[in-house]
């Protein structure tokens, strides 16, 4: 036969292509793991969900723990974000002077009205100095059925990973005290895009 018929790849040929194909699903199975790894929302699947104004939900991209920042509750006692572990917590930073805040206020108070008898708590925290906080309690008491908190050294704006860039800024916790995502800036928090947000985070358990 011609020397045409010499055409077949010889063993070292072979040998390097078999490398290039194991070297190539490596690299594919290494790109796949970093991408679960690093992608924030591919655990719980809260990209599926978060739609409109909570499209804007930025999350971490590793399992954050709350802070162990002190906040104080409606009778002035010392509480941490660990005392409403097993529900889900919307974790919302406000003060009286931040007019987005005032704003988006009724809108969490309707969503907490609607997740009454579940294990969903809304926890609105001021920021306002002592001077203000009884400006602040009134305001909020028209706001029913949010229950006062507050911290008026702004410990936990700075205590969050990253810190709150600004008020108002509101942070989704699982029940298992780990953030799920946060959305920085004022939102309607009594719609359907909320609801279907909190309501995901729920059924993670």
């Amino acid at each position: 036969m011609s020397g045409q018929s010499a055409a077949k790849p010889g063993p070292d040929l072979l040998r390097w292509l078999l490398w290039g194909v194991a070297a190539f699903g490596v690299a594919a199975v290494v790109y796949i793991i970093v991408q679960a790894t690093t992608n924030p929302v591919a655990p719980g699947g809260l990209e599926r969900v978060a739609k409109g104004e909570m499209a804007a939900l930025q999350t971490p991209a590793e399992p954050l723990p709350a802070p162990v920042t002190t906040i104080y509750g409606p009778e002035g006692e010392p509480l941490r974000l660990a005392d409403f572990k097993g529900e889900v917590v919307v974790l919302n930073l406000w003060a009286t002077w931040c007019p987005p805040c005032v704003a988006e206020m009724p809108t969490l108070a309707k969503l907490a009205a609607d997740y009454q008898g579940k294990p969903v708590r809304v926890v609105a925290v001021s920021i306002d100095r002592e001077d203000d906080l009884e400006k602040a309690r009134a305001f909020m008491a028209k706001n029913a059925p949010l229950a006062f908190y507050n911290d008026p050294n702004m410990k936990m704006a700075f205590d969050l990973k990253p810190a709150a860039p600004g008020m108002p800024t509101t942070v989704i916790y699982g029940r298992d005290g780990v953030e799920r995502g946060r959305l920085a800036g004022g939102a309607d928090w009594s719609g359907p895009d909320a609801k279907a947000v909190i309501d995901h985070v729920l059924a993670e358990g």
